[in-house]
């Protein structure tokens, strides 16, 4: 496979590097260098610039018989108008630099795929997993995968300096937020939950708030409602039937109320 990449930034760089790596044959264009040509000579062009710029970058593209594609997450298909051949391949992770981009994109990752078969192909190729998005849900795509990467790196700003406050080390609340991140994977967040929320322990949240400095409450009382809301959830399913989880052997007269020692 021949591809051309238009946009030399991280998403570009990591790309030509896995792509490379995976046995492809491809060519990243530089910052200054003319795209008229880019869908000349390849089977795929790339436009791996920022959203604002795909429309443009793609009307300056010559359109022949290679597939012209975006990486974008929230961006439709209707910006490569002019192209017989056009779609989408989004990679659902983050691409910090182009060496650990590049690793990610070929680690079995997630891709949202749209238009030509091609992208497909692709994540294939990068041996990835990938899922079809319309146009008309990809921005809510794309918030979620704010929601689930960007939304958690803010609310584990908001626990290291919370623990820089109570003088422990941040890690050892890392270590924790990942435990509850793997009981998600495996139980969905619903289950997954612990803590005074999930018992209905009003007063501990009330404590909490008071404890916690003014300007960390905002995002404290959004999350413990948001927490609320699943142990209802949680609530509602028991009283609905038994557990979807086989596995679970508890015999306690409330089943929403976690064993002895869970904070």
């Amino acid at each position: 496979m021949k591809v051309r990449i238009v946009g030399p930034g991280r998403a570009g760089r990591s790309f030509a590097a896995a792509l490379s790596a995976c046995g492809a044959e491809v060519e990243l264009l530089e910052r200054t260098a003319s795209v008229t040509d880019a869908a000349s000579g390849v089977d795929v062009v790339l436009i791996a610039t920022p959203d604002r710029a795909i429309a443009a970058v793609a009307a300056a593209i010559t359109p022949g018989s290679a597939a012209v594609l975006h990486c974008s997450g929230s961006t439709g298909l209707a910006v490569l108008t002019g192209h017989p051949r056009r779609g989408s391949i989004h990679p659902l992770m983050a691409l910090p630099n182009d060496s650990i981009g590049a690793a990610r994109l070929r680690s079995g990752g997630w891709f949202a795929v749209a238009g030509d078969p091609v992208a497909t192909e692709i994540v294939g190729l990068l041996g990835g997993r990938g899922f079809e998005v319309d146009d008309d849900r990809r921005v809510l795509y794309h918030a979620t995968a704010a929601i689930s990467a960007n939304h958690l790196v803010a609310l584990m700003g908001q626990v290291e300096r919370l623990a820089a406050r109570a003088g422990v080390p941040a890690h050892a609340f890392l270590d924790l937020a990942a435990g509850s991140l793997d009981d998600v994977r495996t139980r969905g967040a619903v289950e997954a939950l612990t803590g005074p929320a999930a018992r209905g322990d009003h007063a501990t949240l009330a404590a909490h708030r008071v404890a916690l400095p003014v300007d960390e409450r905002e995002l404290y009382d959004v999350l413990a409602r948001a927490a609320e809301r699943l142990a209802a959830e949680r609530l509602a399913a028991e009283r609905a039937g038994p557990r979807a989880d086989p596995s679970d052997s508890s015999d306690s007269s409330d089943p929403g109320e976690p064993p002895p020692g869970d904070d």
